[in-house]
């Protein structure tokens, strides 16, 4: 990578880390929200390290659903056995940390929880449902991605769980990205109509 793509990069990560601080700041409320979406649209539209395609960006809209509070929960963080995923060179490996456990639609549902070996590390929680390929991105979304900066924290030692923060990974704008996806195990069979739509 060029230093001023290195340079670019850094601020993408540091504006996104300071996106999901105000949301915080502002309690994850209807009000958080709009802050999210609108600073998502703002980095997708102008940010020069932007998944989206140049040529795509001027007219980009970061489609969402509207928000449910029904779709925000605490999780239950439940220590697994570790286990090792590679990476290719380009998608980084991760190593399953332990499973999420949450109510959703009156329903227990689990999500694994997994660290990343790139990106300095991360706890990192991809997700599909039964929207993925129909409503949203095939390959699933991110319901966090602490690398990144990009988490709700936690409450009282459970993890801030909130779908309406879902987001599609940067393969999902432009297959020149390569992005670690939901594995199997990370499969929901709910739809989860929360958080962004397909690009």
């Amino acid at each position: 990578m060029e230093a001023t793509a290195a340079l670019q990069l850094a601020d993408w990560r540091r504006q996104v880390d300071d996106l999901y601080g105000r949301v915080r700041a502002h309690g994850g409320g209807e009000n958080s929200w709009h802050i999210w979406r609108n600073g998502k649209q703002r980095l997708y539209r102008d940010h020069p390290q932007s998944p989206v395609p140049v040529n795509l960006r001027v007219s980009y809209e970061f489609r969402c659903y509207p928000r449910d509070p029904s779709m925000r929960m605490l999780a239950e963080l439940a220590p697994g056995t570790p286990h090792h995923i590679d990476g290719d060179g380009q998608v980084p490996g991760m190593t399953h940390l332990g499973t999420l456990r949450f109510t959703l639609q009156g329903e227990q549902h689990e999500l694994g929880a997994w660290w990343l070996d790139g990106y300095a590390g991360g706890l990192f929680v991809p997700f599909a449902d039964a929207t993925s390929g129909t409503e949203t991105y095939g390959g699933g979304r991110y319901a966090l991605d602490t690398a990144k900066g990009a988490d709700l924290g936690t409450d009282d030692g459970r993890v801030v769980l909130d779908f309406n923060y879902a987001y599609a990974p940067s393969c999902a704008h432009d297959p020149r990205w390569r992005c670690p996806l939901a594995p199997a195990a990370n499969r929901l069979t709910v739809p989860v109509r929360a958080g962004e739509m397909g690009p």
